[in-house]
């Protein structure tokens, strides 16, 4: 399935760090440094460290055969140090004895995992980076590209395409700052022994810890977190939100695609977005595929938080919970990611379009120009009476508003018609959209 869909829902390059292989290598990376952190120590050998990181190589492992054992063993770690205990005993029988010497089966899975999340993060920020760089310069271009402004799917008041871009970055930046903060702060090692106290380790426990996790490059928590999963939820409700933040860009652009508005375009291509049917049909494929990330995302994160109320010191079955929903997190919202770089670099933005759809409501989307300017005079109430009845009375007669308010005698008295021109003027109704735009952009 993977393989089939990859180029629409994944990426290449993230799918890669999740691989059965690199996996592997992620658990023998941890078996490698704890080798060599407690020969640093006096704890095992030097020469004994040595044969073990010379045995740590994924081709000494016979991976179809773990595959089977990990059935019987409840998880990968099992197997893979009997596989690699017997290649180090080729290398040194002596030294076979002091791998994995303390350590608990959870410690390897767990940092091995958080060192493919690591991989998989910093891939992500680099493209969130570009994702951002890409909206900053649509937003620069469509600062003044004007357009309707939609609530309850109905036309509201104009704003800019600019403006719209830019409330997008406004949640996309937010989401870089969590990735930054998982980096830092939930990416940790994983290292405890059987039941989290070290007991495995002797006095030298703390500079064996200390070790690995420079050696890994990673931080080193205050505790082992075998049963306290929190770090690992808030990194994947953050891939959630991520996932979220894209699908609100694909659900506007795909809806903005629509026949009956088109405004804004997927870039196009040869094959890209067509029907098996209708040869005329441009169909908002990259939209579709982060629009379905961001539906599964949700069932994913629950998952992991169903599985944090962990029993005692190791748990049972909860923790083995966490593991696909995770990888699979990591995997679909990088594939998201990289949908969307591809779809705003080369968005077609129609705004010529734009400006006849401002007009699609014969003027109505200024009512509340013309309020505003009329309660300083007749007071609030009155005057969204008076506007409500024009709006009623041009929507019945197919009559612009602006001809509704010029004829009305009570508008002649208060309002010229200069006044009421500019209340009708797209370019006079978008707020502070530009300065909305420039405090955006200035926290990219």
């Amino acid at each position: 399935m993977e393989s089939l869909f990859e180029s629409l829902f994944y990426k290449t390059e993230v799918n890669t760090l999740f691989s059965a292989e690199a996996y592997l290598e992620a658990m023998l990376r941890f078996e490698r440094a704890l080798a060599q952190a407690q020969a640093e120590q006096g704890m095992i050998p030097v020469a004994a460290a040595q044969a073990i990181a010379e045995a740590c190589v994924v081709s000494n492992l016979d991976i179809a055969s773990l595959k089977l054992q990990i059935g019987l063993a409840g998880n990968p770690n099992i197997p893979l140090v009997k596989q690699l205990t017997e290649a180090v005993k080729k290398i040194d029988p002596e030294a076979a004895k002091f791998l994995h010497l303390g350590a608990t089966s959870q410690d390897v899975i767990d940092t091995a995992m958080v060192l493919q999340l690591k991989a998989a993060v910093l891939l992500m920020q680099k493209d969130l980076k570009q994702l951002l760089a890409q909206l900053r310069h649509l937003a620069e271009e469509h600062r003044h590209s004007i357009m309707v402004g939609r609530s309850f799917m109905q036309h509201a008041r104009p704003i800019t395409f600019g403006f719209k871009i830019a409330t997008w970055m406004d949640g996309l930046i937010r989401s870089a700052e969590r990735l930054e903060y998982n980096l830092q702060h939930n990416l940790v090692l994983q290292f405890g022994g059987a039941v989290g106290t070290l007991a495995g380790f002797g006095e030298k426990s703390e500079a064996i810890a200390h070790s690995l996790a420079e050696k890994l490059d990673v931080n080193l928590p205050h505790i082992s977190w075998h049963t306290q999963r929190d770090r690992l939820v808030e990194l994947a409700s953050m891939l959630g939100i991520l996932s979220g933040n894209l699908g609100k860009i694909a659900k506007d652009i795909s809806l903005l695609m629509q026949t009956e508005i088109g405004e804004v375009f997927e870039p196009a291509g040869a094959g890209k977005g067509g029907s098996s049917t209708m040869p005329h049909k441009r169909n908002p494929v990259g939209c579709v595929a982060i629009l379905a990330a961001a539906q599964r995302t949700p069932a994913l994160v629950a998952t992991l938080l169903h599985a944090m109320p962990q029993d005692h010191e190791r748990a049972t079955g909860l923790w083995h919970a966490e593991w696909l929903p995770l990888v699979e997190l990591c995997k679909i919202s990088a594939g998201a990611l990289d949908q969307a770089l591809i779809l705003t670099n080369g968005l077609e933005v129609d705004t010529e379009r734009m400006r006849q759809n401002l007009e699609l409501t014969h003027g109505l989307i200024f009512a509340e120009n013309i309020s505003l300017a009329l309660a300083d005079k007749v007071g609030k109430t009155t005057a969204h009476e008076w506007v409500e009845a024009f709006c009623q009375t041009a929507s019945a007669t197919h009559t612009h508003l602006k001809s509704i308010v010029l004829a009305d005698s009570r508008i002649q008295a208060l309002l010229s018609k200069t006044e009421i021109d500019h209340l009708f003027e797209p370019a006079n109704a978008l707020g502070d959209c530009d300065r909305l735009i420039d405090k955006i952009l200035a926290t990219f």
